[in-house]
């Protein structure tokens, strides 16, 4: 791997855990899909679209993480069977409420944190600036939608926290 700055030695660590990383995204695009597919009630127009758009950046994603681990020299994982059985995420049901879907989406968000961040872990041990550059990335962007998903699953009614940081 003479075109990277990262030991051959510290890649398998970042390979495995971004394997596991594909394989989340994975479950959790069809999840998003099949959410986009079944939602009902009177929240369907604004989550049937909020969840379209959201598979659609994981779709990118899937691809761009399966690209980072070629970068690596290694072969992504791509059997639908081994994605499901090294994902934490899990398949849903397609009988929930708008409100349902909503948590699970955001207990999804907690797992693909987690993973993000041992994969930040891993490249931050091999000084793997490409791979820490593109995760810091996702992070971000997760910790916005999740934000947003769990502001819309408020009632306006809810307590706030008035308190500000001085």
């Amino acid at each position: 791997m003479n075109y990277l700055n990262v030991k051959n030695d510290r890649v398998l660590p970042i390979v495995s855990e971004l394997n596991v990383l594909l394989a989340d995204y994975h479950v959790y695009y069809q999840k998003l899909r099949n959410f986009h597919w079944n939602i009902l009630g009177k929240n369907f127009f604004e989550l049937h679209r909020k969840f379209e758009k959201m598979y659609n950046d994981t779709k990118i994603k899937i691809d761009e993480v399966a690209e980072r681990i070629i970068t690596l020299k290694y072969h992504p994982i791509s059997k639908l069977s081994d994605y499901i059985e090294i994902s934490r995420i899990k398949e849903s049901s397609p009988l929930f409420t708008d409100k349902e879907m909503v948590t699970i989406l955001i207990e999804d968000h907690k797992i693909l944190l987690e993973q993000l961040n041992k994969v930040i872990e891993k490249a931050n041990e091999a000084k793997d600036e490409g791979t820490i550059d593109l995760i810091g990335a996702y992070i971000r962007e997760l910790e916005k939608v999740t934000w947003m998903l769990n502001a819309w699953s408020k009632d306006t009614k809810d307590e706030l926290n008035t308190s500000f940081v001085k």
